[in-house]
């Protein structure tokens, strides 16, 4: 049920950001969101819809755009994507692995209505 107080979060920033420049209505929130986030994207969509209506943001599409698992190994630095289900390095077979990317959850941009 976290996706709840996530989704609070993206709708608080966007109206924020819609006082701070004078925007009218928000049509578009772009969102960054690692593949090791844990976050359901279908729920953030549906809560959004819902605890927005009747703020600048209602009717905002969220464009939610996955960023893969990054890892290094710590045995033979290899550094690439992993596969979430497979977390062991391709090149030695380790699982000593140090996590570059893929626990993001961040709004990237919005687009706005400006009058």
């Amino acid at each position: 049920m976290h996706e709840l107080a996530i989704t609070e979060s993206i709708l608080n920033i966007a109206k924020k950001a819609a006082a701070e420049h004078g925007v009218t209505r928000v049509k578009e929130i772009r969102i960054k969101l690692g593949e090791y986030s844990g976050i359901m994207t279908q729920c953030v969509q549906y809560y959004f819809d819902v605890i927005s209506r009747g703020t600048v943001a209602e009717g905002a599409v969220l464009k939610m755009e996955r960023l893969p698992i990054i890892m290094r190994c710590n045995q033979c630095s290899w550094e690439g994507v992993i596969d979430k289900h497979h977390i062991q390095c391709p090149a030695c077979s380790s699982v000593s692995l140090k996590l570059l990317q893929g626990r993001e959850f961040y709004v990237e941009s919005l687009e706005v209505d400006q009058e």
